[in-house]
């Protein structure tokens, strides 16, 4: 799995909250040869529900045959998480630079840097 690629992914399910479960896509952020070695991968969940903007660290993502995604859809920074990597379905596509660097933008906002 590299930085920028868009995966199916089964999150687990939450009991009440208000985390992103269930099957969807999310975009890897963590750095492949950094993070090659841990079992665990960091990424940012998709959400279609255009709602979701109204949430500071949001990003659109428009769909195309490049990254897979049939739907517009809403990068929910904000609920970027460490995920298993057996819980990886089917690889999508990839992102354009442009929408990796704005996710990875949103990221250092929300981190403080």
């Amino acid at each position: 799995m590299k930085r920028g690629e868009v995966w199916s992914v089964a999150l687990p399910f939450a009991s009440g909250g208000h985390e992103q479960s269930g099957q969807r896509p999310a975009i890897v952020i963590q750095d492949a040869l950094y993070g090659q070695s841990s079992p665990l991968v960091l990424v940012v969940p998709l959400s279609s529900q255009l709602g979701a903007l109204r949430f500071p660290a949001t990003i659109q993502i428009q769909p195309s045959a490049e990254n897979g995604l049939s739907l517009l859809s809403i990068a929910l920074v904000f609920q970027v998480r460490a995920t298993d990597r057996s819980r990886f379905v089917q690889k999508l596509g990839v992102l354009r630079s442009d929408d990796l660097e704005d996710v990875l933008t949103e990221l250092n906002k929300l981190t403080g840097q």
